[in-house]
């Protein structure tokens, strides 16, 4: 069973799906011969519209901000993740860019970035150990490559990238062991009431086992443990700082972290008011954890989720209230923009429905539905393109702001069609015409 995902999805799989997108070629392909002719959302967008294969004009959209949210419009399609090594690469070479940060658990960012930065373990063993049950969606020849990559890079670079989870569907044991060592170290008093405390919230199985066991547990057992991990770190931060205030803030978000896994977890998924209270959550302290991780390093950083987490509004559906861009946007303001996808038609892998196991297959969806989002944004220019939603002159502007079909598919498929303001969700949207499904390891 998989929980713990983006939805996009009909209501009766809520549960199952819970955490569970050269300038003169675009701007002259209009004859003068249309010179007169009146203007329409396409013409307007061609005019702003930038080939993908120069991410220059992309820079200089990202200005100053030091937090991008970069989405998919799939979860797992080879292009999207393509796009994201390439554009976190533009970013890195170009914008003093530092960290990836992915829609995933917190501990397994810190045992990749423990490759990253220093070599430990093998890279497809990590990633074919910690992105498991709803972060299967992560385990890809694609994400392999680039954490490869941002390895390559640090064994030649002073200034080192870094690799970070900002989710809260799994806390892994090298949460609890940091948080008992530093106990054990600092306050040798509380060790004994922390390790009470954590006694039935620290790992003892992999990541798919733990997550399906915890689903498995009785609501009102989910709720003690919360309870309890709750209680540990309140422990922790009554205490007075060590001598290293780093290290202190270091250990106190890890017990933070494993604190907001049991929260997650004490939610009653099969009430459809918890559900949507269980999202607001999620969302809220995906985006608390990434802003976190900001301040804390002051490194500038790429956040990796859904189109459905790091734009700014819902869908007409709303099954996520409020989402994770909003939330930062509230948090930092101008130092937070967002990038989302569109496509036209192509293949991806997710959950099937239909079938009572719910395995991983690929998926294929032909050209975009009259009246969508995309059908017009296929007319716009026929290479793969990006432009500015913020700068967009009228018809385009008042069109990107209508609510919409747009494709927006999370881990499952078949799923309902859901409505986008493409204009009020995103700041950069990226189109591209076909994709392919990932290479899953």
């Amino acid at each position: 069973m998989h929980l713990f995902h983006d939805t996009h999805h009909r209501p009766r799989q809520a549960l199952l799906l819970l955490l569970g997108l050269t300038l003169s070629v675009f701007t002259a392909a209009v004859p003068a011969a249309r010179a007169a002719e009146p203007p329409t959302p396409e013409r307007q967008l061609a005019q702003s519209a930038q080939p993908l294969d120069d991410l220059r004009p992309l820079g200089r959209m990202v200005g100053s901000a030091d937090i991008v949210g970069l989405g998919e419009a799939t979860h797992n399609s080879h292009e999207f993740f393509a796009a994201k090594r390439r554009v976190f690469q533009y970013l890195v070479e170009k914008k003093g860019f530092t960290t990836f940060a992915l829609e995933t658990a917190w501990s397994s960012g810190m045992r990749v970035n423990a490759y990253v930065l220093r070599g430990e373990g093998d890279p497809e063993r990590i990633v074919r150990e910690e992105f498991q049950s709803s972060y299967a969606m992560w385990r890809t020849r694609e994400y392999l490559d680039l954490i490869r990559w941002m390895r390559g890079y640090n064994l030649h670079h002073d200034r080192k990238v870094q690799f970070m989870g900002d989710d809260v569907g799994y806390a892994g044991p090298r949460l609890f062991d940091e948080v008992s060592a530093y106990t054990a170290k600092r306050y040798p008093a509380l060790l004994p009431r922390l390790t009470a405390l954590y006694k039935d919230s620290r790992p003892t199985a992999g990541v798919d086992d733990t997550m399906n066991g915890r689903l498995k547990r009785p609501l009102a057992e989910r709720r003690r443990q919360a309870d309890e991990v709750r209680r540990a770190y309140e422990l922790l931060a009554a205490q007075r700082p060590g001598p290293d205030r780093a290290e202190h803030a270091w250990i106190l978000q890890y017990a933070r972290t494993i604190a907001q896994t049991g929260a997650m977890w004490s939610f009653d998924f099969f009430d459809d008011g918890q559900l949507r209270e269980s999202r607001l959550y999620r969302d809220r302290i995906m985006a608390e954890n990434t802003v976190w991780w900001q301040r804390q390093t002051g490194h500038r950083m790429l956040l990796s989720a859904h189109n459905g987490h790091v734009g700014y509004a819902p869908t007409l559906s709303a099954e996520y209230p409020k989402v994770q861009g909003a939330f930062i946007r509230e948090a930092v303001g101008a130092a937070y923009m967002n990038i989302g996808f569109t496509f036209g038609q192509g293949s991806f892998n997710a959950l099937d429905l239909n079938d009572p196991a719910e395995p991983i297959r690929e998926f294929t969806v032909g050209p975009p539905e009259p009246g969508s989002n995309e059908e017009v944004l296929e007319r716009v220019s026929p290479r793969d393109y990006y432009l500015d939603l913020r700068k967009v002159a009228n018809p385009a502007k008042d069109w990107l702001g209508a609510f919409r079909p747009t494709r927006s598919i999370g881990n499952s498929w078949p799923q309902d069609a859901d409505r986008t303001r493409l204009g009020p969700s995103f700041d950069v949207l990226v189109h591209l015409h076909r994709i392919t499904a990932a290479h899953r390891l």
